[in-house]
């Protein structure tokens, strides 16, 4: 075997670099210590081969005489050094793969291509005996002249290695880049690619990223900020406004306590004033549903205050508040414009401090109550505990046993605020049932979602709190 590696250096050493490549290619990347291991064999027994054959990838081959065999050890030499670079490439890979997943891929790209640099400036001057000096300053002047040439394109690679390093974001996370926003699809060597709210992909040079305004909305991964502005005339005071915007972040139960919710004034003209109500939820794909209902909720609250938003109103000036309400109400939106006018001057306010119960547990109203103001809780029992099933604002109703059904309730409601309410005699509730059959399945389709939330909350399981020490706190 030694005397064969002698005589036929380079059919070896060629049938080697060839096995290599087969065995990268066949063996399954998942069996990523077996493709390491192999490779580490291989490019040790090329090694063999090169010191049986008389070759040194430090020194220049020794046969100056004999051509043909000097070429051959040259090659081999220069063969050597390529070898050496790619294995060390590859484990580099692993190293940085198996750390930062993704995210070290660029990092990965630029280390290999400088090992392979090394690798070919030391094959010059071991192997063909070259002054270095000459060739590094050579080269530099060349890395000037192509730098200035690539001046923008290097400004994105390593920026991109900046951004990669220092990961303000990654892959999957929602941020915005000078106002671009959408999700990251993709981080390579010259841009970040979003994908955007419309489908549609946007590319942002990794230079652009790293100098830009940038907001990582996936971060931190538990506390994301959803927010809602409106515009006031002028004219009306702030403080009813900031009330019924502090109204209707107390009424949506998704917002978490802490960071508290806050309503603060954004901006004002002499026309108008805008008022912003922001908080904080738990997962980033509540943003749109919460952000909608606090828009729905602050249109109610602020009707329920007396806003006017507009001298264009849709609400005649000459309604009651108990006849405007009407209109928000469903079950009752299907009958006409004079049945609410006369049920509406039959309806009877009543004032409710913070923290009051309406209706317990099992009691019975003879009334049918509908919220002018405020925001009222919603509680159900599960054992010994009363868990929150929801929140109420103006125009929903409570109290609605009886009408279909003659159990009582089975439900708790309480004020969170001061709230006004308004009672109706269920007799005349009786009388719209059957009269108008819409307003029967109204109620009927009120009832069933009512049951359906209670059920699925009390189904519910608690979250698994998992234990951890100090090396899963490391680990995090």
């Amino acid at each position: 075997m030694f005397a064969f590696a002698q005589s036929y250096p380079l059919l070896i050493s060629i049938s080697l670099i060839a096995l290599d490549l087969l065995l990268w290619q066949v063996i399954p990347v998942t069996r990523r210590p077996l493709r390491i291991g192999l490779r580490l064999g291989v490019f040790l027994l090329f090694t063999w081969v090169l010191i049986s054959a008389g070759v040194s990838p430090l020194q220049a081959a020794p046969w100056v005489e004999d051509v043909p065999r000097n070429l051959l050890a040259t090659v081999l030499g220069i063969g050597w050094w390529l070898f050496a670079a790619r294995t060390i490439t590859v484990v580099v890979g692993v190293i940085l793969g198996s750390r930062s997943g993704h995210t070290g891929r660029l990092l990965q790209d630029v280390l290999g291509a400088v090992i392979f640099l090394i690798a070919i400036v030391a094959a010059a001057a071991y192997v063909l005996q070259l002054p270095v000096k000459g060739l590094l300053a050579t080269s530099g002047v060349m890395a000037i002249v192509i730098g200035l040439a690539l001046q923008s394109t290097l400004s994105d690679v390593f920026s991109g290695i900046v951004l990669n390093t220092t990961r303000p974001y990654q892959i999957g996370d929602s941020i915005s880049i000078d106002g671009t926003e959408g999700k990251v699809i993709d981080i390579d060597w010259r841009a970040t690619r979003l994908l955007t709210g419309n489908g549609s992909m946007a590319v942002i040079p990794n230079s652009v990223a790293a100098k830009a305004k940038l907001l990582n909305f996936s971060q931190p991964n538990d506390v994301h900020g959803v927010s809602i502005s409106v515009v006031v005339p002028a004219k009306v005071r702030p403080r009813r406004v900031l009330d019924a915007l502090e109204k209707t972040l107390q009424g949506t139960r998704s917002l978490l306590t802490t960071p508290a919710p806050k309503a603060t004034i954004k901006s004002s003209t002499l026309e108008s004033v805008e008022y912003e109500a922001s908080g904080f939820v738990s997962a980033m794909g509540q943003k749109v549903e919460v952000r909608n209902h606090m828009f729905d909720l602050a249109h109610r609250h602020l009707e329920a205050a007396g806003v006017v938003w507009n001298s264009d109103t849709l609400t005649p000036q000459t309604w009651s508040r108990q006849r405007a309400l009407l209109e928000d109400v469903r079950i009752f939106r299907s009958l006409s414009s004079e049945e609410k006018d006369s049920l509406s001057q039959r309806m009877t306010a009543v004032e409710y401090l913070p923290e009051q119960v309406i209706l317990g547990v099992g009691d019975s109203s003879d009334y049918l109550l509908v919220i002018g103001t405020g925001v009222v809780s919603a509680g159900i029992c599960d054992g010994d505990r009363l868990l929150e099933a929801g929140r109420m604002g103006p125009g929903e109703v409570l109290g609605l046993e009886g009408l279909l059904e003659t159990e009582d309730s089975t439900a708790q409601f309480r004020t969170l605020t001061s709230c006004i309410l308004y009672r109706i005699d269920k007799a005349e509730v009786r009388s719209c049932l059957e009269q108008r059959g819409e307003v029967k399945t109204a109620l009927i389709k009120l009832q069933r979602v009512r049951q359906q939330t209670r059920q699925s909350l009390l189904e519910q399981k608690p979250a698994v709190i998992k234990k951890g020490g100090f090396l899963s706190w490391l680990h995090k």
